[in-house]
C-alpha cells in the first residue's frame, strides 16, 4: 500500500487543523504541509480538495489583495468545518490507538486489554 493510498481522507483533517489556526491560502497550504514532512502535496494537488470542501460547507473563502500579483484565495473554517475537524480529531485518536495496540501486540511487545496488561 503506498503512502497516498494510506493518506486519503486524511489530509483533509490536516487541512482543516491548518486552516482552523488562521486564513491561509492555497500555496500556503501546501508550504505548510511540506513543513509537516507532507512534500508531495501541491497546490494542484490541494485546490480539488479545498473546493470539495468548500461545497461541503466546511471551509469558506474571500479574495483578497496580494503583494505580488492577483488577488488570493484565502480560507476559513466554518461552524460546520469546526465540529467536522473536532470529530476527525476523535476520529484518528480511535484509528491511531487501535493501529498501535495491534502493531505492538503482533510485534511481540506488552499490550492493555482493557484494565490488565498481557504479555504475548
Amino acid at each position: 500500500m503506498s503512502t497516498t493510498q494510506m493518506l486519503k481522507g486524511i489530509i483533509d483533517g490536516c487541512l482543516l487543523a491548518i486552516i482552523k489556526n488562521k486564513e491561509v491560502y492555497g500555496y500556503e497550504l501546501a508550504e505548510k504541509l511540506g513543513d509537516y514532512g507532507f512534500e508531495s502535496f501541491s497546490e494542484g494537488t490541494i485546490y480539488p480538495l479545498l473546493m470539495r470542501m468548500q461545497k461541503e460547507e466546511l471551509v469558506s473563502s474571500t479574495l483578497k489583495k496580494s503583494t505580488a500579483g492577483p488577488k488570493r484565495k484565502y480560507y476559513s473554517l466554518t461552524t460546520k468545518g469546526e465540529l467536522e475537524l473536532k470529530n476527525f480529531v476523535e476520529r484518528w485518536a480511535t484509528l491511531q490507538n487501535n493501529v498501535n495496540r495491534v502493531l505492538d501486540y503482533e510485534s511481540d511487545k506488552k499490550f492493555t486489554k482493557g484494565d490488565e496488561m498481557i504479555e504475548k
